[in-house]
């Protein structure tokens, strides 16, 4: 309910933009709906779920996993890959092949990010992790980021968050009160009436207060699902831990995330317009902003300054990555649903999925490198899930030594 608010609310506002600047460019975001439509309609679609439980139970009995990935409609960003590759390749087995090889990515990297994410966003999300394919792509350039950041002087002494700025600025750092300058801005820029210009900048800082409460609730509803699915699992494959894979939804609440989303909103427009070679002009699916944060946050500390620039950084390739998939993508949507393609549109895309550097990278490999993609992509994903299956075995050699003294200084007391 609050995802299409913040759409309905900022794309026209954006599209006004577009009309004011001169905004021309080739490929048209459609939004995710558009994405997920194609993902799930084709043959990959219709078999990924199958597919991805059965690779989750084998991964899960072979130590490669510890996460079981319930999170099901977010399958299509597994899908949507594998329905690119099998259209450009005229293949149904190429297609499960990147499919397969996405979800055994975002399987790993969702166990590799889960301690991480549960230590900062707390107990409440104790044992669940993110597999979203989306999500889990950023958190490896968060890191590398934060990396670099740590290494430039003056930088890296700038430490805001939320909290902070709400210390420092008082009520002009609240996130109620940026929703509505943003907002504001975002009218101003679009040239709307006062009148509009009050009503959007209401809705953004409305925004910033209803999806922290709704998340909060989501978290509290699926708490007894999470922790049942981790009791039924473990009498399955009993002295194993496990986490239960759900869609970042619940973690999209936090102030940073929101903040650093609507201040990528005005940025990701001028970098549309500025990168050189980049054809694709954001708008349907800006509100999609909001899910490259949730696993870069754990990694920047909740620091806004560099958790923008992570985002915008990678915005900067995810433009690109929407315009060299842009042809393709627009013969998919025309094949499953072509009444998506707004009249006049050269090309069509979506923030989410065309934006992420895993979708782009298995695309290439899959598509235009043949024999030597694929054998790189199944090198890759093996040597990850060697990686990750010591980790595990090490995390459960760890927390069996834990058990007993935990017992011991309880029964002492």
């Amino acid at each position: 309910m609050l995802t299409p608010l913040l759409a309905d609310n900022i794309g026209p506002a954006v599209s006004a933009m577009v009309k004011i600047y001169g905004l021309h460019l080739k490929t048209l975001d459609i939004g995710w709906p558009a994405a997920s439509a194609v993902a799930f309609g084709t043959e990959i679609g219709a078999l990924v779920i199958p597919l991805g439980l059965l690779l989750n139970v084998v991964m899960l009995v072979t130590k490669t996993t510890k996460t079981l990935n319930i999170d099901l409609f977010n399958y299509w960003h597994y899908a949507f890959v594998g329905s690119l590759v099998s259209i450009e390749t005229n293949s149904f087995w190429w297609g499960a092949f990147a499919a397969a090889i996405t979800y055994i990515i975002s399987m790993v990297a969702a166990d590799r990010t889960q301690k991480k994410m549960e230590n900062f966003y707390g107990e409440d999300l104790k044992g669940i992790s993110i597999t979203h394919g989306y999500t889990v792509a950023f958190a490896p350039f968060a890191i590398a980021i934060n990396w670099v950041i740590e290494r430039i002087p003056g930088l890296r002494s700038i430490d805001l968050d939320a909290e902070k700025m709400q210390k420092r600025f008082g009520i002009l750092g609240d996130p109620i009160f940026l929703g509505l300058v943003i907002g504001a801005i975002l009218g101003v820029l679009a040239q709307y009436p006062v009148d509009k210009i009050m009503k959007l900048a209401i809705i953004l800082s409305a925004v910033m207060v209803l999806i922290p409460r709704i998340t909060s609730m989501f978290i509290e509803g699926l708490s007894p699902i999470s922790k049942r699915s981790q009791e039924l699992i473990s009498t399955k494959l009993p002295g194993r831990s496990f986490s239960i894979g759900m869609t970042p939804a619940l973690l999209v609440g936090h102030p940073v995330t929101l903040v650093a989303s609507l201040f990528l909103v005005p940025v990701i427009l001028l970098l549309a317009v500025i990168i050189p070679g980049n054809q694709f002009l954001p708008l349907g699916s800006l509100a999609g902003l909001i899910y490259i944060f949730p696993l870069i946050l754990p990694y920047t500390k909740r620091n806004l300054i560099r958790s923008f620039i992570t985002g915008a950084i990678m915005m900067v390739f995810g433009l690109l990555f929407a315009t060299s998939v842009g042809q393709i993508f627009t013969q998919s949507v025309k094949m499953v649903q072509a009444n998506l393609i707004p009249a006049g549109t050269t090309y069509v895309g979506s923030i989410d999925f065309a934006t992420s550097p895993l979708a782009w990278a298995v695309y290439e490999l899959s598509t235009h490198f043949a024999v030597v993609g694929a054998a790189v992509l199944v090198v890759f994903a093996l040597a990850l899930m060697v990686w990750n299956r010591k980790a595990i075995i090490s995390e459960e050699s760890a927390e069996a030594v834990e058990a007993p003294e935990a017992a011991e200084t309880v029964t002492g007391r």
